[in-house]
């Protein structure tokens, strides 16, 4: 689940853009802030999520706050100013008057990039710390001398029985290790 922040210079605003928009966007948790330094305080604590403002905040200017955006987050920025720049492939500009299927759309469209980059990272292989990696190579290479197997097929060894028995690559190497050292 991801968080909608609603941040516009004036807080009135921002509770009625909310108002608008919560029917349609269950899967968001929606965030009403008075300013952009509550927006970075709350944010980063957020694995990803959408600000929504004006190019004009209380405290600062949309510029201001995409700059120290956290990664993951994208920023639709509502305005009349037809010459107003976006400046990043994470700042998207809404011009106002706007109509409702507009803004919703575009958040729509703003939440299924990140929800795709949020699977994506979470079908990354896990990085290893350097002792871990020592443990699977040890592994790999018992297999080798013992079983007369090639790296690759040690590797695909250890990687089925990992899946088999619904342990890391880690334990089961552990256990190999014991295994063949304990013959």
């Amino acid at each position: 689940m991801g968080t909608l922040f609603i941040v516009m210079s004036k807080y009135e605003d921002s509770s009625r853009i909310a108002g608008i928009v919560r029917p349609y966007v269950p899967y968001l948790k929606i965030e009403i802030c008075k300013t952009g330094a509550e927006v970075l305080r709350m944010a980063p604590g957020r694995e990803n999520g959408l600000i929504l403002c004006s190019k004009r905040l209380q405290d600062m200017t949309y510029i201001n706050l995409a700059d120290y955006m956290p990664h993951g987050y994208h920023m639709i920025v509502m305005t009349k100013d037809v010459s107003l720049e976006t400046f990043s492939d994470r700042v998207i500009k809404l011009m106002l008057p706007l109509k409702k299927r507009d803004l919703l759309s575009t958040i729509e469209m703003l939440t299924e990039n990140f929800q795709m980059q949020t699977r994506r990272r979470k079908k990354e292989a896990p990085k290893r710390n350097k002792e871990e990696q020592r443990i699977i190579d040890q592994a790999k290479a018992m297999l080798m001398e013992k079983h007369g197997m090639t790296e690759p097929e040690a590797f695909r060894y250890l990687q089925k029985n990992s899946m088999d028995y619904s342990r890391s690559m880690v334990e089961t190497a552990q256990m190999i290790r014991m295994i063949i050292d304990g013959s």
